[in-house]
């Protein structure tokens, strides 16, 4: 299992970054009792027989990792979610691409603690594409204790800061998403 939440779903966000999809959209909806999330790309997609080998920790394509023989995950996402009462999905069309849904129950005693929002937030957008203009899309809600409400656009973000890349970027970009995490 994943130290957080947020390693496993880097993780998840990598692979649809790296499914040659053009836009990726990481939906991120917390309140003070769950969190749910939806990763949905418009990469390559899976056919219904690897949707259906994905879970297998022994399988992997091959292709992005090719002296790997495992796989993990879906099927980290899967133990996880099954061993604390919360739920998941995944819905791919080959050549249209996939979405992964999870929902954590964060009142479990079992959940991994969420982790480091900001960072995750800021590792994702960091991530390289085999497509030159890729976007990400951050749509972020919380509801709660604590409010905020936000969407961030990988290339708006490149636009304003001209790379993203370097650490005065890197430091601006974090300064930035924390205020956003703090704004009610």
């Amino acid at each position: 299992m994943h130290y957080t939440i947020c390693d496993l779903l880097a993780d998840l966000t990598q692979n649809a970054v790296e499914a040659d999809a053009s836009k990726v959209t990481v939906e991120f909806l917390e309140t003070d009792t769950e969190l749910k999330v939806y990763i949905r790309d418009n990469g390559k997609g899976m056919d219904a027989e690897t949707l259906k080998r994905v879970s297998d920790p022994f399988f992997t394509d091959g292709i992005k990792h090719p002296n790997r023989k495992v796989g993990l995950g879906i099927p980290f996402l899967i133990q996880t979610t099954t061993e604390t009462g919360g739920e998941w999905n995944i819905d791919s069309v080959p050549n249209k691409g996939t979405t992964v849904f999870a929902r954590f129950d964060l009142i479990n005693i079992d959940t991994p603690p969420i982790g480091d929002v900001v960072g995750f937030f800021r590792q994702i957008l960091l991530f390289n594409s085999t497509i030159p203009e890729y976007d990400l899309e951050i749509i972020r809600k919380k509801q709660g204790k604590l409010n905020c409400s936000y969407k961030i656009m990988r290339t708006e973000l490149i636009e304003a800061l001209g790379s993203i890349n370097d650490v005065q970027a890197l430091s601006l970009m974090r300064t930035y998403l924390e205020s956003l995490e703090s704004a009610e």
